[in-house]
């Protein structure tokens, strides 16, 4: 009997189910596989390597073109010491102003003040320069002292009629009516802008050359500035508002 019941007893137990092996993996679900993600993942690889494409190929379509290195007034042209020549990429919408044609730009004048490193284009060159309505360009040739040192494009100066020279017997006998428009040492023009100044030897040191000077003023005041200016009687003079 008790032999019956330990082999019943055994044989109960190894009845039982055996629970997992340590270290067996327990069974995962399939993934889930997403073919719009792998489209899209595909899709900006191509779009990534067409960019790439176009940046190698627009690369290779470039031109030499004009660049301006210093300021041009208007009314003044090209020379090869403000220019140089720089490569862009072409584009059709911009009309470049190209390398090989800078001798025939020469012939052209600045429309309006071109500043200083921007690449030219057509529309900044004419025949003449564009003055605003009521304004003239009045154009001077200053002697050493008739002029501030270091004077430039864009300064704002006063125009006096300086050193007045000794009037004719029949100027004395009109009762110097040819003075009448303003005496010695006398303001032609309060304000003017100036347009242009070249420089010359005179602006690093002390020089017989004369510095060609072109101002903008109002038209008014034109006549009288010039006649000084024939005469050589003008003096600028630096004021506020440069």
């Amino acid at each position: 009997m008790k032999i019956q019941e330990r082999t019943g007893a055994g044989a109960g137990r190894s009845a039982a189910p055996a629970g997992p092996a340590v270290g067996d993996r327990l069974p995962t679900p399939p993934r889930e596989r997403k073919p719009a993600l792998a489209a899209l993942a595909v899709l900006l690889i191509l779009v990534g390597a067409l960019g790439a494409t176009m940046l190698v190929l627009q690369a290779g379509e470039r031109i030499e073109v004009v660049k301006i290195t210093e300021e041009i007034p208007a009314g003044q042209a090209v020379t090869n010491a403000n220019t140089t020549s720089v490569m862009v990429a072409e584009d059709p919408g911009i009309h470049y102003v190209e390398w090989s044609q800078l001798d025939a730009l020469k012939k052209l004048k600045a429309v309006t003040t071109i500043p200083g490193g921007v690449v030219a284009v057509g529309e900044m060159f004419g025949e003449e320069a564009k003055v605003p309505e009521g304004k003239a360009l009045v154009g001077l040739s200053l002697k050493e002292g008739q002029y501030p040192t270091g004077l430039k494009s864009g300064d704002t100066v006063a125009a006096y009629r300086v050193g007045g020279t000794s009037r004719s017997d029949s100027d004395e006998a009109d009762g110097g009516s040819s003075g009448a428009a303003g005496g010695s040492n006398a303001v032609i023009v309060e304000q003017a802008r100036v347009d242009f100044a070249e420089k010359t030897k005179s602006d690093e040191l002390i020089s017989s050359t004369n510095k060609p000077v072109t101002l903008l003023v109002d038209s008014a005041d034109a006549a009288a500035l010039t006649q000084a200016a024939s005469n050589g009687e003008v003096a600028l003079v630096l004021v506020p508002g440069n």
